[in-house]
Protein backbone atom coordinates (compact mmCIF):
# COMPACT_ATOMS: atom_id res chain seq x y z
CA UNK A 1 0.00 0.00 0.00
CA UNK A 2 3.04 2.41 0.69
CA UNK A 3 4.50 1.58 -2.55
CA UNK A 4 1.32 2.29 -4.43
CA UNK A 5 0.81 5.54 -2.24
CA UNK A 6 4.60 6.86 -3.39
CA UNK A 7 3.47 5.74 -6.46
CA UNK A 8 0.80 7.82 -7.03
CA UNK A 9 2.39 11.10 -4.92
CA UNK A 10 5.43 10.66 -7.92
CA UNK A 11 3.07 10.71 -10.14
CA UNK A 12 1.04 13.66 -9.30
CA UNK A 13 3.77 15.65 -9.02
CA UNK A 14 5.47 14.48 -12.43
CA UNK A 15 2.06 15.76 -13.98
CA UNK A 16 2.09 18.81 -11.44
CA UNK A 17 5.08 19.72 -13.16
CA UNK A 18 4.56 18.55 -16.78
CA UNK A 19 1.85 21.10 -16.53
CA UNK A 20 3.22 23.54 -15.14
CA UNK A 21 6.05 23.18 -18.01
CA UNK A 22 3.50 23.10 -20.37
CA UNK A 23 1.71 26.15 -19.11
CA UNK A 24 5.22 28.47 -19.46
CA UNK A 25 5.66 27.11 -22.69
CA UNK A 26 2.28 28.45 -24.09
CA UNK A 27 2.79 31.85 -22.01
CA UNK A 28 6.41 31.89 -23.82
CA UNK A 29 4.96 30.82 -27.59
CA UNK A 30 1.98 33.50 -26.42
CA UNK A 31 4.63 36.22 -25.75
CA UNK A 32 7.03 35.45 -28.75
CA UNK A 33 3.92 35.83 -30.94
CA UNK A 34 2.65 39.32 -29.73
CA UNK A 35 5.29 40.97 -32.59
CA UNK A 36 6.09 44.69 -31.60
CA UNK A 37 6.02 47.03 -34.09
CA UNK A 38 9.26 49.70 -34.70
CA UNK A 39 8.92 52.81 -33.15
CA UNK A 40 8.02 55.99 -35.46
CA UNK A 41 9.46 59.02 -34.98
CA UNK A 42 7.76 61.52 -37.07
CA UNK A 43 4.17 59.82 -37.87
CA UNK A 44 3.22 63.22 -40.21
CA UNK A 45 2.00 61.31 -42.87
CA UNK A 46 -0.50 59.62 -41.07
CA UNK A 47 -2.70 62.39 -41.28
CA UNK A 48 -2.18 62.88 -45.24
CA UNK A 49 -5.38 61.65 -47.06
CA UNK A 50 -6.21 60.42 -50.78
CA UNK A 51 -7.88 61.99 -53.28
CA UNK A 52 -10.22 60.17 -55.63
CA UNK A 53 -10.01 61.11 -59.50
CA UNK A 54 -12.31 58.91 -60.58
CA UNK A 55 -14.00 55.34 -59.45
CA UNK A 56 -10.32 53.51 -60.41
CA UNK A 57 -8.18 56.48 -59.38
CA UNK A 58 -6.68 57.82 -56.47
CA UNK A 59 -3.58 60.23 -55.62
CA UNK A 60 -2.23 61.30 -52.65
CA UNK A 61 0.53 64.28 -53.48
CA UNK A 62 2.85 62.94 -56.18
CA UNK A 63 1.78 59.26 -55.42
CA UNK A 64 -0.91 56.99 -56.99
CA UNK A 65 -2.91 54.34 -57.55
CA UNK A 66 -5.13 53.54 -61.01
CA UNK A 67 -6.28 50.21 -62.24
CA UNK A 68 -5.41 49.76 -66.18
CA UNK A 69 -8.15 48.78 -69.01
CA UNK A 70 -6.26 45.61 -68.86
CA UNK A 71 -7.56 44.93 -65.27
CA UNK A 72 -3.68 45.70 -63.66
CA UNK A 73 -3.39 47.98 -60.72
CA UNK A 74 -0.33 50.47 -61.34
CA UNK A 75 0.44 52.27 -57.84
CA UNK A 76 3.28 55.06 -57.65
CA UNK A 77 4.77 55.26 -54.23
CA UNK A 78 7.89 57.36 -53.01
CA UNK A 79 9.48 58.85 -49.76
CA UNK A 80 11.16 57.79 -46.35
CA UNK A 81 10.12 54.19 -44.80
CA UNK A 82 7.56 54.71 -42.74
CA UNK A 83 5.84 57.11 -45.26
CA UNK A 84 6.04 54.47 -48.04
CA UNK A 85 4.17 52.13 -46.27
CA UNK A 86 1.47 54.31 -45.21
CA UNK A 87 1.06 55.71 -48.59
CA UNK A 88 0.87 52.59 -49.99
CA UNK A 89 -1.66 51.80 -47.40
CA UNK A 90 -3.80 54.77 -47.96
CA UNK A 91 -4.06 54.19 -51.85
CA UNK A 92 -4.37 50.91 -51.76
CA UNK A 93 -6.61 49.47 -48.37
CA UNK A 94 -8.94 48.26 -50.57
CA UNK A 95 -6.30 45.59 -52.03
CA UNK A 96 -4.92 45.26 -48.96
CA UNK A 97 -8.16 44.19 -47.32
CA UNK A 98 -9.19 41.81 -50.31
CA UNK A 99 -6.04 40.29 -50.43
CA UNK A 100 -5.97 39.10 -47.01
CA UNK A 101 -9.59 37.77 -47.22
CA UNK A 102 -8.63 35.98 -50.30
CA UNK A 103 -5.28 34.41 -48.64
CA UNK A 104 -7.62 33.50 -45.56
CA UNK A 105 -10.28 32.13 -47.19
CA UNK A 106 -8.10 29.87 -49.14
CA UNK A 107 -6.25 28.49 -45.54
CA UNK A 108 -10.04 28.19 -44.18
CA UNK A 109 -10.78 25.76 -46.91
CA UNK A 110 -7.68 24.20 -46.69
CA UNK A 111 -7.92 23.77 -42.85
CA UNK A 112 -11.37 24.04 -41.72
CA UNK A 113 -10.57 23.64 -37.75
CA UNK A 114 -11.23 26.74 -36.00
CA UNK A 115 -9.43 25.09 -33.05
CA UNK A 116 -6.52 24.13 -35.18
CA UNK A 117 -6.45 27.25 -36.84
CA UNK A 118 -6.09 29.36 -33.75
CA UNK A 119 -3.00 26.63 -32.82
CA UNK A 120 -1.42 27.21 -36.00
CA UNK A 121 -1.53 31.11 -35.31
CA UNK A 122 0.71 30.12 -32.43
CA UNK A 123 3.15 27.88 -33.69
CA UNK A 124 3.53 30.23 -37.03
CA UNK A 125 4.08 32.91 -34.03
CA UNK A 126 6.51 30.77 -32.22
CA UNK A 127 8.51 29.33 -35.58
CA UNK A 128 8.59 33.15 -36.56
CA UNK A 129 9.55 34.46 -33.07
CA UNK A 130 12.86 35.55 -34.54
CA UNK A 131 11.75 37.08 -37.67
CA UNK A 132 12.11 40.70 -36.72
CA UNK A 133 15.84 40.29 -35.85
CA UNK A 134 16.26 39.31 -39.72
CA UNK A 135 14.65 41.67 -41.31
CA UNK A 136 16.11 45.47 -41.43
CA UNK A 137 14.58 48.40 -39.79
CA UNK A 138 13.78 50.22 -42.99
CA UNK A 139 11.23 47.40 -44.26
CA UNK A 140 10.12 46.70 -40.63
CA UNK A 141 9.29 50.37 -40.41
CA UNK A 142 7.46 50.28 -44.43
CA UNK A 143 5.67 46.93 -43.33
CA UNK A 144 4.29 48.80 -40.54
CA UNK A 145 3.24 52.04 -42.26
CA UNK A 146 1.34 50.05 -44.88
CA UNK A 147 0.07 47.60 -41.98
CA UNK A 148 -2.18 50.44 -40.43
CA UNK A 149 -4.61 50.61 -43.52
CA UNK A 150 -5.20 46.35 -42.93
CA UNK A 151 -8.86 45.28 -41.40
CA UNK A 152 -9.00 44.78 -37.39
CA UNK A 153 -11.26 41.87 -39.25
CA UNK A 154 -8.39 39.34 -38.55
CA UNK A 155 -7.18 39.91 -35.40
CA UNK A 156 -7.76 36.47 -34.56
CA UNK A 157 -4.91 35.70 -36.72
CA UNK A 158 -2.63 38.12 -34.95
CA UNK A 159 -2.63 42.31 -34.66
CA UNK A 160 -2.35 44.16 -38.36
CA UNK A 161 1.63 44.65 -37.66
CA UNK A 162 2.70 41.36 -37.02
CA UNK A 163 0.06 39.55 -39.80
CA UNK A 164 1.51 41.25 -42.21
CA UNK A 165 5.10 40.86 -41.31
CA UNK A 166 4.63 36.94 -40.86
CA UNK A 167 2.98 37.15 -44.03
CA UNK A 168 6.55 38.19 -45.88
CA UNK A 169 7.43 34.73 -44.81
CA UNK A 170 4.76 32.76 -45.37
CA UNK A 171 5.98 31.37 -48.76
CA UNK A 172 8.93 30.14 -47.01
CA UNK A 173 6.98 28.93 -44.22
CA UNK A 174 4.57 26.47 -46.50
CA UNK A 175 7.96 25.74 -48.65
CA UNK A 176 9.93 24.55 -46.15
CA UNK A 177 7.50 22.36 -43.84
CA UNK A 178 5.80 20.35 -46.30
CA UNK A 179 7.96 21.29 -49.71
CA UNK A 180 4.61 22.19 -50.82
CA UNK A 181 6.67 24.23 -53.86
CA UNK A 182 4.06 26.54 -54.22
CA UNK A 183 6.38 28.43 -55.97
CA UNK A 184 7.40 26.30 -58.73
CA UNK A 185 8.39 28.42 -61.26
CA UNK A 186 10.22 29.00 -64.96
CA UNK A 187 12.65 31.53 -65.33
CA UNK A 188 15.46 32.09 -68.41
CA UNK A 189 17.54 34.69 -69.82
CA UNK A 190 19.51 35.71 -72.94
CA UNK A 191 21.46 38.40 -74.70
CA UNK A 192 24.44 39.16 -77.37
CA UNK A 193 23.54 35.96 -80.41
CA UNK A 194 20.82 34.81 -78.60
CA UNK A 195 18.86 37.35 -79.36
CA UNK A 196 17.46 40.00 -82.30
CA UNK A 197 18.72 42.79 -81.66
CA UNK A 198 21.72 41.71 -79.10
CA UNK A 199 20.05 43.06 -76.09
CA UNK A 200 19.41 41.32 -73.22
CA UNK A 201 15.94 39.59 -72.58
CA UNK A 202 14.23 37.97 -69.35
CA UNK A 203 11.12 36.06 -68.85
CA UNK A 204 9.39 33.80 -66.07
CA UNK A 205 6.79 32.46 -64.64
CA UNK A 206 5.38 32.68 -61.59
CA UNK A 207 3.73 30.25 -60.68
CA UNK A 208 2.14 30.99 -57.44
CA UNK A 209 -1.44 29.04 -56.26
CA UNK A 210 -3.08 29.78 -53.29
CA UNK A 211 -6.30 29.98 -54.70
CA UNK A 212 -7.63 31.75 -57.30
CA UNK A 213 -8.96 34.68 -55.39
CA UNK A 214 -5.54 35.47 -54.78
CA UNK A 215 -4.39 36.73 -58.13
CA UNK A 216 -7.26 38.36 -58.99
CA UNK A 217 -5.75 42.02 -57.81
CA UNK A 218 -2.27 42.01 -59.10
CA UNK A 219 -0.51 45.51 -58.65
CA UNK A 220 2.37 46.63 -61.07
CA UNK A 221 3.98 48.88 -58.39
CA UNK A 222 6.96 51.88 -59.13
CA UNK A 223 8.92 52.84 -56.07
CA UNK A 224 10.97 55.29 -55.45
CA UNK A 225 12.86 55.44 -52.31
CA UNK A 226 14.36 58.30 -50.30
CA UNK A 227 17.60 55.76 -50.52
CA UNK A 228 18.63 53.15 -53.34
CA UNK A 229 17.26 52.82 -56.58
CA UNK A 230 13.89 53.42 -58.46
CA UNK A 231 12.65 50.39 -59.22
CA UNK A 232 9.23 48.17 -60.29
CA UNK A 233 7.64 44.78 -59.24
CA UNK A 234 5.07 42.56 -59.71
CA UNK A 235 2.92 42.21 -56.45
CA UNK A 236 -0.57 42.45 -54.46
CA UNK A 237 -2.34 44.04 -51.56
CA UNK A 238 0.22 44.93 -48.16
CA UNK A 239 3.40 42.94 -49.62
CA UNK A 240 6.31 45.07 -50.38
CA UNK A 241 8.08 42.26 -51.05
CA UNK A 242 9.76 40.81 -54.11
CA UNK A 243 9.57 38.25 -56.14
CA UNK A 244 9.42 39.74 -59.94
CA UNK A 245 11.43 43.22 -60.54
CA UNK A 246 13.89 45.37 -62.14
CA UNK A 247 15.57 48.98 -60.97
CA UNK A 248 16.24 52.12 -63.08
CA UNK A 249 20.27 50.68 -63.24
CA UNK A 250 18.75 47.90 -65.59
CA UNK A 251 19.02 44.95 -62.32
CA UNK A 252 16.63 42.32 -62.77
CA UNK A 253 15.72 40.13 -59.92
CA UNK A 254 13.19 36.85 -59.70
CA UNK A 255 12.89 33.93 -57.77
CA UNK A 256 12.89 30.38 -57.81
CA UNK A 257 12.46 27.66 -54.64
CA UNK A 258 14.50 24.88 -54.27
CA UNK A 259 14.07 21.77 -51.71
CA UNK A 260 14.84 22.85 -47.98
CA UNK A 261 15.11 20.92 -44.80
CA UNK A 262 12.71 21.97 -41.97
CA UNK A 263 13.42 25.38 -40.71
CA UNK A 264 14.11 25.55 -36.46
CA UNK A 265 14.12 29.19 -35.92
CA UNK A 266 13.37 32.36 -38.63
CA UNK A 267 15.68 34.13 -40.69
CA UNK A 268 15.34 36.80 -43.35
CA UNK A 269 12.54 35.94 -45.77
CA UNK A 270 13.06 35.43 -49.48
CA UNK A 271 11.49 38.09 -50.87
CA UNK A 272 13.09 41.22 -48.67
CA UNK A 273 16.08 39.74 -49.84
CA UNK A 274 15.21 39.71 -53.45
CA UNK A 275 13.49 43.04 -52.45
CA UNK A 276 17.23 44.01 -51.05
CA UNK A 277 18.92 42.98 -54.31
CA UNK A 278 16.44 45.63 -56.58
CA UNK A 279 16.43 48.60 -54.50
CA UNK A 280 20.35 48.66 -53.80
CA UNK A 281 22.24 46.63 -55.79
CA UNK A 282 23.53 47.87 -59.47
CA UNK A 283 25.22 44.89 -60.61
CA UNK A 284 25.61 41.30 -60.12
CA UNK A 285 28.45 41.89 -58.06
CA UNK A 286 27.02 44.12 -55.51
CA UNK A 287 23.68 41.87 -55.60
CA UNK A 288 25.96 38.66 -54.76
CA UNK A 289 26.99 40.46 -51.60
CA UNK A 290 23.49 41.60 -50.39
CA UNK A 291 22.41 37.83 -50.40
CA UNK A 292 25.71 36.63 -48.62
CA UNK A 293 25.24 38.91 -45.81
CA UNK A 294 21.31 38.01 -45.35
CA UNK A 295 20.71 34.45 -43.40
CA UNK A 296 17.57 32.43 -44.88
CA UNK A 297 15.56 29.60 -43.66
CA UNK A 298 14.88 28.18 -47.07
CA UNK A 299 16.46 27.48 -50.59
CA UNK A 300 16.16 29.61 -52.87
CA UNK A 301 17.84 30.43 -56.32
CA UNK A 302 17.70 34.50 -57.60
CA UNK A 303 18.13 34.95 -61.16
CA UNK A 304 19.70 38.22 -61.70
CA UNK A 305 19.58 39.66 -64.74
CA UNK A 306 22.54 42.92 -64.93
CA UNK A 307 22.46 45.79 -67.89
CA UNK A 308 25.74 46.62 -66.30
CA UNK A 309 27.23 43.51 -66.57
CA UNK A 310 25.25 42.77 -70.04
CA UNK A 311 24.86 39.14 -68.22
CA UNK A 312 22.56 36.87 -66.07
CA UNK A 313 23.70 34.90 -63.26
CA UNK A 314 22.11 32.58 -60.93
CA UNK A 315 22.61 33.14 -57.01
CA UNK A 316 22.03 30.33 -55.15
CA UNK A 317 21.35 30.10 -51.54
CA UNK A 318 20.58 27.35 -48.96
CA UNK A 319 20.33 28.68 -44.83
CA UNK A 320 24.44 27.70 -45.01
CA UNK A 321 25.67 28.44 -48.08
CA UNK A 322 25.85 30.59 -51.27
CA UNK A 323 26.95 29.09 -54.85
CA UNK A 324 27.24 31.67 -57.86
CA UNK A 325 25.85 29.64 -61.29
CA UNK A 326 27.77 31.36 -64.06
CA UNK A 327 26.87 30.04 -67.78
CA UNK A 328 30.01 31.44 -69.25
CA UNK A 329 27.11 31.50 -72.34
CA UNK A 330 25.17 34.26 -73.68
CA UNK A 331 22.27 32.50 -72.23
CA UNK A 332 20.81 31.34 -69.36
CA UNK A 333 17.78 28.63 -67.79
CA UNK A 334 16.24 28.03 -64.59
CA UNK A 335 13.47 25.82 -62.83
CA UNK A 336 13.61 24.75 -59.23
CA UNK A 337 17.30 22.80 -59.12
CA UNK A 338 20.22 24.03 -58.48
CA UNK A 339 23.23 23.78 -61.47
CA UNK A 340 26.25 24.99 -59.69
CA UNK A 341 28.95 22.28 -58.67
CA UNK A 342 29.23 23.57 -54.87
CA UNK A 343 25.08 23.02 -54.65
CA UNK A 344 24.43 20.71 -57.85
CA UNK A 345 25.78 17.60 -55.95
CA UNK A 346 23.69 18.56 -52.70
CA UNK A 347 21.39 15.65 -51.42
CA UNK A 348 18.37 17.71 -51.11
CA UNK A 349 18.91 19.00 -54.71
CA UNK A 350 19.41 15.71 -56.31
CA UNK A 351 16.23 14.82 -54.60
CA UNK A 352 14.50 17.43 -55.73
CA UNK A 353 15.77 16.63 -59.25
CA UNK A 354 14.95 12.86 -59.46
CA UNK A 355 11.58 13.16 -57.88
CA UNK A 356 10.09 16.28 -59.00
CA UNK A 357 9.36 17.64 -62.53
CA UNK A 358 12.23 20.61 -62.57
CA UNK A 359 14.73 18.77 -64.61
CA UNK A 360 11.90 17.76 -67.04
CA UNK A 361 10.52 21.06 -67.44
CA UNK A 362 14.27 22.72 -67.71
CA UNK A 363 14.87 20.72 -70.70
CA UNK A 364 11.70 21.60 -72.54
CA UNK A 365 12.54 25.08 -71.39
CA UNK A 366 15.73 25.09 -73.78
CA UNK A 367 14.20 22.76 -76.63
CA UNK A 368 11.37 25.62 -77.12
CA UNK A 369 14.79 28.34 -76.62
CA UNK A 370 16.44 26.42 -79.92
CA UNK A 371 13.28 26.59 -81.52
CA UNK A 372 12.89 30.44 -81.09
CA UNK A 373 16.12 31.87 -80.62
CA UNK A 374 17.20 34.65 -81.72
CA UNK A 375 14.39 35.57 -79.30
CA UNK A 376 12.56 38.78 -78.94
CA UNK A 377 9.63 39.71 -76.60
CA UNK A 378 6.99 37.90 -78.24
CA UNK A 379 9.12 34.97 -78.91
CA UNK A 380 9.44 34.75 -75.01
CA UNK A 381 6.02 35.13 -74.73
CA UNK A 382 5.42 32.14 -77.04
CA UNK A 383 7.68 30.16 -73.91
CA UNK A 384 6.09 31.15 -71.17
CA UNK A 385 2.68 30.22 -72.55
CA UNK A 386 3.80 26.73 -73.82
CA UNK A 387 1.54 23.84 -72.64
CA UNK A 388 3.27 20.69 -74.51
CA UNK A 389 6.27 18.61 -72.92
CA UNK A 390 9.34 17.22 -74.50
CA UNK A 391 9.03 16.67 -78.10
CA UNK A 392 5.78 18.66 -78.01
CA UNK A 393 4.05 15.81 -76.35
CA UNK A 394 0.47 16.53 -75.03
CA UNK A 395 0.86 16.10 -71.97
CA UNK A 396 -2.48 17.10 -70.76
CA UNK A 397 -3.37 21.31 -69.95
CA UNK A 398 -2.41 22.13 -66.07
CA UNK A 399 0.79 19.31 -66.16
CA UNK A 400 3.14 20.66 -63.65
CA UNK A 401 5.87 19.26 -66.35
CA UNK A 402 5.19 22.48 -68.58
CA UNK A 403 6.33 26.05 -68.49
CA UNK A 404 3.05 27.10 -68.20
CA UNK A 405 1.38 25.09 -65.48
CA UNK A 406 -1.96 27.18 -65.90
CA UNK A 407 -1.43 28.47 -62.08
CA UNK A 408 0.64 31.65 -62.53
CA UNK A 409 -0.05 34.57 -60.57
CA UNK A 410 1.85 36.42 -63.25
CA UNK A 411 4.35 36.45 -66.08
CA UNK A 412 6.95 39.05 -66.60
CA UNK A 413 9.35 39.68 -69.66
CA UNK A 414 12.25 42.34 -69.00
CA UNK A 415 14.54 43.83 -71.57
CA UNK A 416 16.92 45.83 -68.83
CA UNK A 417 18.87 47.73 -71.81
CA UNK A 418 15.80 49.44 -72.46
CA UNK A 419 14.07 49.72 -68.85
CA UNK A 420 10.86 47.75 -70.42
CA UNK A 421 9.10 45.02 -68.71
CA UNK A 422 5.99 43.12 -70.18
CA UNK A 423 3.37 42.18 -67.15
CA UNK A 424 0.67 39.07 -67.94
CA UNK A 425 -2.63 39.72 -67.45
CA UNK A 426 -5.61 36.91 -66.78
CA UNK A 427 -5.85 34.36 -67.55
CA UNK A 428 -2.60 33.37 -66.02
CA UNK A 429 0.04 34.71 -68.29
CA UNK A 430 -2.38 33.88 -71.31
CA UNK A 431 -3.83 37.50 -71.28
CA UNK A 432 -2.36 40.50 -72.77
CA UNK A 433 1.47 41.07 -71.97
CA UNK A 434 1.56 45.13 -71.32
CA UNK A 435 4.43 47.11 -71.60
CA UNK A 436 5.54 49.46 -68.79
CA UNK A 437 8.72 51.95 -70.34
CA UNK A 438 10.67 52.25 -66.56
CA UNK A 439 12.09 55.70 -67.82
CA UNK A 440 8.75 57.32 -68.78
CA UNK A 441 6.86 56.69 -65.89
CA UNK A 442 9.67 57.77 -63.16
CA UNK A 443 9.49 60.74 -65.13
CA UNK A 444 6.17 61.47 -64.35
CA UNK A 445 5.18 64.57 -61.67
CA UNK A 446 2.42 62.91 -60.16
CA UNK A 447 -1.24 62.02 -62.16
CA UNK A 448 -3.15 65.27 -62.71
CA UNK A 449 -5.62 62.81 -65.07
CA UNK A 450 -6.43 59.34 -64.79
CA UNK A 451 -4.61 58.12 -68.19
CA UNK A 452 -3.08 55.03 -69.33
CA UNK A 453 0.69 54.81 -68.01
CA UNK A 454 1.90 52.08 -69.90
CA UNK A 455 3.51 51.48 -73.40
CA UNK A 456 0.21 49.57 -75.26
CA UNK A 457 1.47 49.81 -78.52
CA UNK A 458 4.38 47.68 -77.66
CA UNK A 459 2.03 45.46 -75.67
CA UNK A 460 1.43 41.28 -77.01
CA UNK A 461 -1.66 40.15 -77.82
CA UNK A 462 -3.91 37.63 -76.02
CA UNK A 463 -2.89 33.71 -76.91
CA UNK A 464 -4.99 32.72 -79.70
CA UNK A 465 -5.47 29.46 -77.64
CA UNK A 466 -8.24 31.27 -75.50
CA UNK A 467 -10.43 30.95 -78.31
CA UNK A 468 -10.45 27.62 -78.56
CA UNK A 469 -12.88 24.70 -77.82
CA UNK A 470 -9.94 22.91 -75.78
CA UNK A 471 -9.56 25.65 -74.07
CA UNK A 472 -13.34 25.83 -73.09
CA UNK A 473 -13.23 21.96 -72.19
CA UNK A 474 -10.04 22.93 -69.63
CA UNK A 475 -11.72 25.75 -67.48
CA UNK A 476 -14.74 22.57 -67.50
CA UNK A 477 -12.33 20.95 -66.35
CA UNK A 478 -10.72 22.75 -63.78
CA UNK A 479 -14.51 23.51 -62.43
CA UNK A 480 -15.35 19.89 -61.92
CA UNK A 481 -11.40 19.78 -59.66
CA UNK A 482 -11.79 22.74 -57.66
CA UNK A 483 -15.55 21.52 -57.02
CA UNK A 484 -14.36 18.03 -55.99
CA UNK A 485 -11.60 19.74 -53.96
CA UNK A 486 -14.48 21.79 -52.12
CA UNK A 487 -16.35 18.61 -51.89
CA UNK A 488 -18.94 19.54 -54.19
CA UNK A 489 -20.82 17.14 -56.32
CA UNK A 490 -19.43 16.65 -59.42
CA UNK A 491 -20.50 14.19 -62.43
CA UNK A 492 -18.77 10.76 -63.92
CA UNK A 493 -16.37 12.16 -66.57
CA UNK A 494 -16.58 15.36 -65.86
CA UNK A 495 -12.62 15.11 -65.59
CA UNK A 496 -11.27 12.43 -68.28
CA UNK A 497 -13.76 13.67 -71.01
CA UNK A 498 -12.30 17.45 -70.79
CA UNK A 499 -8.56 17.16 -70.26
CA UNK A 500 -7.84 13.67 -71.95
CA UNK A 501 -3.92 13.32 -71.83
CA UNK A 502 -4.12 14.90 -68.07
CA UNK A 503 -2.70 11.93 -65.72
CA UNK A 504 -4.47 14.34 -62.77
CA UNK A 505 -7.56 13.95 -64.74
CA UNK A 506 -7.57 10.19 -64.38
CA UNK A 507 -6.61 10.02 -61.00
CA UNK A 508 -9.19 12.30 -59.66
CA UNK A 509 -11.86 10.12 -61.84
CA UNK A 510 -10.96 7.60 -60.07
CA UNK A 511 -10.96 9.11 -56.52
CA UNK A 512 -14.34 9.91 -57.67
CA UNK A 513 -14.83 6.05 -58.42
CA UNK A 514 -13.58 5.03 -55.12
CA UNK A 515 -15.93 7.15 -53.50
CA UNK A 516 -18.32 5.94 -55.26
CA UNK A 517 -17.60 2.13 -53.93
CA UNK A 518 -17.17 1.55 -57.63
CA UNK A 519 -13.46 -0.14 -56.70
CA UNK A 520 -13.25 -1.81 -59.57
CA UNK A 521 -13.25 1.38 -62.18
CA UNK A 522 -11.43 3.22 -59.22
CA UNK A 523 -8.52 0.92 -60.43
CA UNK A 524 -9.10 0.78 -64.13
CA UNK A 525 -8.56 4.40 -63.96
CA UNK A 526 -5.54 4.64 -61.50
CA UNK A 527 -4.21 2.45 -64.16
CA UNK A 528 -4.88 4.94 -66.79
CA UNK A 529 -3.40 7.36 -65.28
CA UNK A 530 -0.16 5.60 -64.54
CA UNK A 531 0.26 5.29 -68.60
CA UNK A 532 0.57 9.26 -68.68
CA UNK A 533 3.11 11.89 -67.90
CA UNK A 534 3.31 12.21 -64.84
CA UNK A 535 4.76 15.20 -63.11
CA UNK A 536 6.61 13.60 -60.10
CA UNK A 537 7.47 10.76 -58.62
CA UNK A 538 5.77 11.24 -55.39
CA UNK A 539 2.54 11.62 -57.42
CA UNK A 540 3.05 8.43 -58.93
CA UNK A 541 3.26 6.48 -56.17
CA UNK A 542 0.74 8.05 -54.41
CA UNK A 543 -0.99 6.19 -57.41
CA UNK A 544 0.29 3.02 -57.40
CA UNK A 545 -0.47 3.14 -53.37
CA UNK A 546 -3.87 4.03 -54.39
CA UNK A 547 -4.05 0.62 -56.67
CA UNK A 548 -2.64 -1.58 -53.72
CA UNK A 549 -5.05 -0.11 -51.29
CA UNK A 550 -7.83 -1.28 -53.11
CA UNK A 551 -6.67 -4.82 -54.16
CA UNK A 552 -5.79 -5.55 -50.93
CA UNK A 553 -9.17 -4.43 -49.41
CA UNK A 554 -10.53 -6.77 -52.28
CA UNK A 555 -8.44 -9.77 -50.99
CA UNK A 556 -9.47 -9.43 -47.23
CA UNK A 557 -13.17 -9.83 -48.56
Amino acid sequence: MRIVKKILKFLAWFLGILLLLLLIFCVYVWKVSDVKPPAVQDRAVEALQRTQLDSTAYVLGNNWLRKSRYGLYEMYVSGGPFERGVINGKLSRELIVSQEIAFTHQIRKMIPSEGYLKFLKYVVGFMNRGLPEHVTDEYKLEIYGESLAASDSFKWIGSNYARQLNYHAAHDIGHALQNLMLVGCTSFGAWDTKTESGAMILGRNFDFWVGDEFAEHKIVSFVNPTTGHKFAYITWGGFVGVVSGMNDQGLTVTINAARSRIPFDAATPVSLVAREILQYAGNIKEAVAIAHKREMFVSESFLVGSAADHRSALIEKTPDTLAVYDPAADHIECTNHYQSDLLGAQKLNQEQMQGSASVYRYQRLQELLQQQYPLNPAKVAAILRDRKGLHDADIGNGNEKAVNQFIAHHSVIFMPDSLRMWVSTAPWQMGTYVCYDLRKVFAMQGLGTDHEVADTSLNIPPDPFLQTDEYARFLLFRKAKMNWMDKVKVGSGAFVSNNPEYYDAYRLEGDYQASLGNADRAVQYYKMALTKEIATVGERLAIEEKIRKINKAKAGK
